[in-house]
């Protein structure tokens, strides 16, 4: 199948570039190598992947794009995914997770792509609320620009939907983690904490470190995205996550017992604005329709992220 990959460069993106590249598609990727990186796409492209240095937020140049390209499915991840950006500059969040999408989905539409699997958010698009794990039928309650941007994005994909009867599903993502996260640029704690532990460094936690999230492996997170397209007639929101809270005071824990004598301490810092307390998915859904459910157990997963941490370091 001819696919198409928005944001192929980044982390998730050429993991699943990977993934669909081992399933015998024929992978196109667009990402404007602003966050995402060119040497994660190397294997790849010597594999038969194309990269196409295009900005979601150029319209004319998308639509050219997939024009061109004619994909069966896309999977769109590219998005500006920094809480903390999203909050300072709101309308840089929008333009690129809302129009960046509103093009990409009308340049699908007019190239008539069959499937769009859009990269959405279950960790943040929920906000604050005593339902945990939280179902998709929540009403979402963002706490910060980029959860808000999120899901304005999810409802053009529905509108397109009810519009031209697009084929569209988003799947919110717990707290991603995994191989290829740069610990050095928008990246979770995971990520952040693995390149502090190995560098011998003292890691920032903000405020008491009892908040929790669901931390879910990027390995299961690209069978998510393949689950999805391989059932085309599920439609609207999917949670992917484990339906586990584990709290950041956990994460480091993990990783000291990973790291053995060579632990690392934290400091504590003021709760960063935008950011809620408690998160966690319900996610029966997944199971339901697609099929699918989180594999990867969080200590494993852990051992796999600071070793491939450590690789890319040496």
């Amino acid at each position: 199948m001819r696919v198409l990959v928005t944001g192929g460069a980044g982390f998730i993106g050429s993991n699943l570039v990977d993934a669909l590249l081992d399933g015998g598609h024929d992978v196109q990727v667009v990402d404007n190598l602003s966050t995402g990186r060119r040497s994660n796409l190397d294997r790849a492209l010597t594999r038969g992947a194309v990269l196409h240095e295009v900005d979601i937020t150029d319209a004319a140049a998308l639509s050219e794009q997939l024009h061109g390209a004619r994909p069966e499915a896309v999977f769109h991840l590219a998005a500006q995914i920094d809480v903390r950006k999203s909050v300072a500059d709101p309308g840089f969040d929008a333009r690129t997770n809302v129009e960046g999408t509103i093009n990409l989905l009308r340049a699908a539409h007019e190239a008539q792509v069959g499937r769009l699997v859009f990269s959405s958010t279950g960790g943040a698009i929920y906000g604050e609320t005593d339902m945990l794990p939280s179902p998709e039928t929540l009403e979402p309650k963002p706490e910060a620009p980029y959860g808000q941007s999120k899901f304005c994005a999810e409802r053009y994909a529905q509108l397109y939907e009810r519009l031209y009867g697009f084929s569209t599903v988003s799947l919110r993502y717990g707290n991603v983690y995994g191989p290829r996260q740069d610990p050095l640029g928008e990246a979770g704690v995971v990520a952040i904490f693995c390149g502090k532990l190995l560098a011998g460094e003292t890691a920032t936690v903000y405020g008491d470190g009892l908040q929790t999230r669901d931390y879910l492996y990027v390995g299961d997170v690209v069978r998510a995205n393949l689950a999805a397209l391989e059932v085309p007639d599920v439609r609207g929101e999917v949670n992917i996550g484990t339906g586990r809270e584990v709290s950041v005071l956990d994460i480091v824990a993990v990783l000291n017992q990973l790291a053995g004598e060579r632990g690392f301490q934290v400091e504590h810092a003021p709760p960063r604005t935008g950011e809620v307390q408690r998160s966690c998915l319900d996610v029966t859904r997944a199971a339901e329709v697609l099929g699918w459910t989180a594999e990867m157990p969080l200590h494993e997963g852990l051992g796999l992220t600071l070793e491939a941490t450590r690789d890319a370091n040496d």
